[in-house]
């Protein structure tokens, strides 16, 4: 990889993000309606590629259970105003009507309630009792706590997620979460991340996990770049990840890690790009933010949005354009890539020439920064 210099005492790597890259079609184009979407996970089957993410704006058990019967997967935050309150609902209505800046502290308020563990089970129940997988999110730092009554109430997929997970987390302060130990002892499925380089892939991959996040600081409502200074540009981070997946494909002896893409993806055009460097699936909470069912009525915002230290998130305001179901299928009534994004990337996968995400992953790509 070209290393570009940045002064005379530093060198760096020129990357790059989804939108400055494009998808080339190949000599052969599809009906899209022979285009298969479909991914698997584990035992797991979806029709759609698409993980919602765990964020309160966007993640109740009821859109959990619909975006289940739509072919996607929802996770629920169990570290959110579901099991912090038995009736968020005045909350999040609160939140929606709460003005500029006083929206932060107003947000480290409500979530500064405890976490009732009964309210883990209760929620998982919810939506397991609708007959969807059930997929739900924990931080490292929360997970030795309450991963017990996570699998008691019979989880299908346990997600541990943060802006960074590492294999290797060095506390004098606490014991950090062996994530080799833990994996090895739970018999669901477990997603781990966020990480964006090679290396922190593969040392994930390495602890059993099932699935890797791509990403962090890259989401409409995070600030991560700007308080943190951390970020990677989602293409080169995607593609790096990907090549840490076939060389430890190589190095297990065939074991396959999925890679799903974290964040930065608003339009339909921006997750088919993803798939096309390397992702075998995309987690994404703005696009989706904008349903008229999301909890947070137009708004959206993560968990970082309420760290009670050092918030790196904000409260954003999209609006809505529809319901789930078109947002996810159609019909489009707008030539934004906001609505049927699943419609969208299977044209897109037609127009390319190819008949399922793995081909598709195989696509000629260049790149194209955005004019005008």
């Amino acid at each position: 990889m070209t290393q570009v210099e940045i002064g005379r005492g530093k060198n760096g790597r020129r990357a790059y993000a989804l939108d400055e890259i494009g998808i080339v079609p190949s000599r052969r184009t599809r009906d899209p309606e022979e285009v298969s979407i479909a991914w698997q996970i584990d035992a797991y089957r979806f029709e759609l590629p698409v993980v919602v993410s765990p964020m309160d704006s966007v993640v109740s058990p009821k859109t959990a259970i619909e975006v289940g019967r739509l072919g996607g997967l929802a996770v629920l935050d169990l570290e959110g105003l579901w099991t912090r309150y038995d009736d968020p609902m005045p909350l999040l209505e609160e939140v929606a009507e709460l003005k500029g800046e006083p929206a932060t502290r107003r947000l480290q308020e409500i979530y500064d309630a405890p976490i009732k563990e009964e309210l883990i089970g209760r929620r998982i129940e919810e939506i397991r009792a609708a007959g969807v997988a059930t997929a739900v999110r924990l931080s490292p730092q929360r997970t030795v706590q309450y991963h017990k009554a996570v699998i008691d109430a019979g989880v299908d997929i346990f997600v541990i997620r943060g802006t960074t997970v590492s294999a290797e987390h060095v506390s004098g302060r606490a014991e950090p979460l062996n994530l080799k130990q833990f994996i090895y002892e739970l018999d669901v499925p477990v997603v781990v991340g966020g990480c964006a380089t090679y290396t922190a892939a593969l040392h994930l991959m390495r602890t059993g996990a099932a699935g890797v996040l791509v990403g962090f600081g890259g989401g409409a409502s995070h600030t991560t770049r700007t308080v943190l200074g951390v970020v990677v540009p989602m293409a080169t981070a995607i593609s790096d990840v990907a090549a840490a997946r076939r060389d430890y494909m190589d190095e297990s002896g065939g074991r396959y890690v999925h890679v799903i893409a974290d964040g930065g993806m608003g339009t339909s055009g921006d997750i088919a790009k993803a798939i096309a460097v390397g992702a075998d699936a995309v987690m994404v909470g703005s696009p989706l933010a904008r349903a008229v069912e999301a909890p947070g009525q137009g708004f959206h915002w993560g968990s970082e949005a309420q760290h009670p230290d050092l918030p790196r998130g904000k409260r954003v305001e999209f609006g809505t354009v529809g319901t789930l179901e078109q947002i996810l299928h159609g019909p489009s009534s707008v030539a934004d890539g906001s609505m049927n994004l699943m419609g969208a990337l299977r044209r897109t996968m037609a127009t390319a020439g190819y008949s399922d995400l793995k081909e598709f992953q195989r696509v000629e790509v260049v790149v194209a920064p955005q004019v005008g």
